[in-house]
């Protein structure tokens, strides 16, 4: 089951999102972990930091979870 990860703006960067979810603890490693992790946005990999992310969006990172963007 998806984990619901609520953001409070229309959307929110990948990067912002891995330290709104806790998967990161510090926005500067979101580089670090995009190069380092697999990550599927909408069962796509993604990789980049900017990718803005909407409500409805799905995220799955393996190993840590699927999660889902909730307005």
């Amino acid at each position: 089951m998806a984990k619901p990860v609520k953001i409070e703006t229309e959307y929110i960067t990948l990067g912002q999102f891995l330290k709104l979810a806790e998967v990161i603890q510090t926005g500067g490693m979101a580089k670090w972990f995009l190069g380092e992790y697999e990550i599927f946005v909408n069962n796509e990999s993604e990789n980049r930091r900017g990718k803005k992310l909407r409500d409805g969006d799905m995220v799955y990172i393996p190993d840590f979870g699927t999660y889902i963007v909730k307005n």
